[in-house]
């Protein structure tokens, strides 16, 4: 079973309007772990082949402009893993990554910590609500997830982004 990001996803954190992020090309080969019950497959997608593409000038855009050149924001997942109901089509996954948000070669800040719960229902935060799409039969689906970003210890990007604060995250996707 395979994981594949496509276009259209989005990433919010706190007030800021969301990024607009093209993922293509993103994604990783899942392991298929024992289960107990028939129609639920349990997945785990490893760390260190599963890949997220940056965001940067050339698939992210910010208030309909793209990113400044320069800017960009790495992400190394750490976890992702969970259950796919064959009938339902509901996914849940446990999602845990590091984002590294860098200036060109002059500057990378402290990680920020994002760990959620990427699933298929509604999702309800203080500030973001989010809808995800059940695996539609050509392999498609839309998992959202809420996650409280923690201070990172650097004070201008901590007040920068109000940390900690709630982020929106939106992946577009297909499985198959």
């Amino acid at each position: 079973m395979e994981l594949k990001s496509l276009e259209g996803c989005r990433l919010k954190i706190g007030s800021y309007p969301p990024f607009i992020y093209n993922a293509c090309g993103g994604g990783g080969k899942a392991e298929l772990l024992p289960g107990q019950q028939n129609n639920l497959l349990y997945v785990s997608f490893s760390s260190k082949t599963f890949s997220i593409p940056p965001l940067t000038s050339r698939t992210t855009k910010f208030l309909s402009l793209p990113l400044p050149p320069g800017l960009k924001i790495e992400m190394s997942m750490d976890k992702l893993e969970g259950t796919i109901d064959k009938k339902t089509g509901e996914i849940l996954l446990k999602f845990e990554s590091k984002f590294l948000f860098s200036v060109g070669t002059i500057y990378k800040f402290p990680y920020l910590i994002v760990k959620t719960i990427l699933k298929t229902g509604k999702v309800k935060g203080k500030l973001h609500i989010g809808e995800g799409l059940v695996l539609q039969t050509n392999g498609k689906t839309k998992l959202v997830g809420i996650s409280i970003i923690p201070i990172t210890g650097n004070k201008i990007l901590d007040t920068f982004l109000g940390l900690p604060n709630e982020a929106l995250a939106e992946l577009q996707c297909e499985i198959k």
